[in-house]
């Protein structure tokens, strides 16, 4: 066996390699992030050829990744649960069509929103699709995990969503390999109508589906990574996914003699549930992020002996610890101690010469003769143009959002309506929001700060990069309205004007703001 000292998110990267996929599909979020880097730059990658470049987003990830399962070859596809969002639309009717190569889809939730706008649990999509859902609970069950995705999925033919939280993607241990498989070959499915979703299709496939639901109980009855861990007395508990280590770590430190459920693939084995629940008076149920199957559970057998998130006994929002399971099962703990008043906190901030503060600088003062100083911010490091000293965003909702938001502030008779955007992002979601005005006239002026790279998630390519002129020209912006400058203070007058020319046009204009980011700029020096 090798053995390597992995971080979740590599050891899923590992296990799929392992596995025998011919591509790795996804757009950088954290913490997904590490999964499609470890397979770029993976020897054993490069040598079988896996395709492992950046999509443009989560939902031409999902579909490229569909595309490779039609023609019969295994498909990884990675994403943060907000892309999940993005995706949504291929991810259900996958469901719907099925699969031929194998398609494991991993979403990486972010309980406590360390890098995110929610909590959202993609345990929700999962049973949404009714499709199988695995939920690791360590590093060496993820390489496992995942290897036996694959062939669950080629087993069942539907895409088999793996759900990991923060914690277990970036946190290491040692994992254990086993022997690597070869690629599919190439083999288009032959069943056309399957994936052609006309309604008189669609209606049949929905039917396979919930004909399949039956058989995927069946396999988490059976499964290995579902499983009882035996103890005395009246209350028990229910642990899915990373839970279960938290409460076997505080069962072992307290010396406690109580049973364990471990559940980790669904849909819920409801035999094996119910021998276990039946036994016991009081059940806690210890899950990270919603009560996903502590509603399930309370609609199986009663509201009178479980307990969990939904009746305070565990918090409602933030991730679990072995802090907050001790006093749930009743352990007395020692108070955290607290923060010094020495330690202050600090908020987040833009880099040192980083091209947006002399962005913001410029908009700030271009905006400073404007009674409404209105700026419709974007997903990105640029987002901390919220923060002082620069307070220039006054929105951050979603990717692309600051396009489309600025469009319908400008169409209620907002002026000027500004929108910030980065490069990425552009060409993630703000095209189509660019098309939109450019439809309708609207009077927005959009602004793309290009710093060459996919920067809040470590430095990746960004899929539009020397082309944003010539997209925006295609989509029909004007090109006497289609600027380029460079934020520099030695060209702080210069961008000022030019923002206040594009500002006061009565139509639709693009600022293209370029210059590299100071971190890509230092690494590109010392390679």
């Amino acid at each position: 066996m090798n053995k390597q000292l992995l971080l979740g998110a590599e050891a899923i990267a590992q296990a799929a390699l392992d596995a025998g996929i011919s591509g790795v599909y996804a757009y950088p979020g954290t913490p997904s992030t590490e999964i499609t880097q470890f397979i770029q730059q993976s020897p054993q990658a490069r040598e079988s050829g896996v395709r492992s470049k950046w999509s443009a987003n989560e939902k031409t990830a999902y579909e490229a990744a569909l595309g490779m399962s039609y023609a019969g070859k295994r498909a990884l596809v990675c994403m943060k649960h907000v892309g999940l969002n993005v995706a949504a639309d291929a991810f259900m009717n996958s469901a719907i069509t099925g699969v031929h190569g194998g398609l494991v889809v991993v979403v990486a939730d972010d309980p406590s929103m360390h890098s995110s706008q929610n909590e959202q649990d993609s345990r929700v999509y999962g049973k949404f699709a009714m499709i199988p859902v695995l939920e690791p609970s360590n590093q060496q069950e993820t390489y496992d995990i995942v290897r036996y995705a694959f062939d669950l999925s080629e087993e069942v033919k539907l895409p088999v969503l793996l759900r990991i939280p923060t914690r277990l993607s970036h946190s290491r241990a040692v994992v254990s390999g086993g022997e690597a498989m070869p690629q599919n070959q190439l083999a288009p499915t032959q069943e056309k109508n399957r994936w052609i979703l006309l309604p008189v299709n669609a209606r049949k496939g929905y039917h396979r589906l919930l004909e399949k639901q039956a058989q995927l109980i069946n396999f988490s009855e059976f499964s290995r990574f579902n499983q009882v861990i035996s103890g005395t007395g009246d209350k028990a508990v229910i642990a899915f996914g990373i839970a279960y280590n938290y409460v076997m770590e505080v069962i072992r430190t307290y010396a406690l003699d109580i049973p364990v459920l471990k559940l980790s693939q669904y849909p819920l084995p409801e035999k094996k549930i119910s021998e276990f629940t039946e036994k016991y008076g009081e059940i806690l149920v210890a899950e990270e992020g919603y009560p996903v199957y502590e509603e399930l559970l309370k609609g199986f057998f009663g509201n009178e002996k479980f307990r969990g998130r939904l009746d305070g006994t565990l918090p409602r929002t933030g991730e679990l610890s072995p802090n907050i399971l001790s006093k749930a099962l009743g352990v007395q703990t020692n108070s955290e101690p607290a923060v010094p008043s020495i330690v202050a906190p600090r908020p987040p901030m833009l880099c040192q010469g980083c091209s947006h503060r002399d962005l913001f600088d410029a908009v700030v003062q271009a905006m400073s003769l404007y009674p409404q100083r209105h700026v419709f911010g974007d997903i990105g490091c640029y987002t901390l143009g919220a923060l002082s000293p620069y307070n220039a965003i006054s929105t951050c909702v979603d990717m692309g959002a600051s396009i489309t938001m600025a469009k319908g502030a400008a169409d209620a008779g907002l002026f000027p309506a500004v929108a910030v955007i980065g490069d990425s992002t552009f060409t993630h979601s703000g095209i189509t929001g660019l098309l939109d005005a450019v439809n309708d006239k609207s009077a927005v002026t959009v602004i793309i700060s290009d710093n060459g790279t996919t920067a809040m998630t470590g430095g990746q390519d960004s899929s539009g990069s020397g082309k944003y002129f010539a997209i925006c020209k295609g989509i029909g912006v004007e090109e006497n309205h289609i600027r380029e400058i460079v934020p520099l203070k030695k060209n702080f007058e210069e961008n000022v004007r030019v923002m206040k020319e594009e500002f006061e046009y009565e139509g639709v204009s693009v600022i293209i703001s370029q210059r590299e980011c100071v971190q890509t700029a230092v690494k590109s020096r010392k390679k």
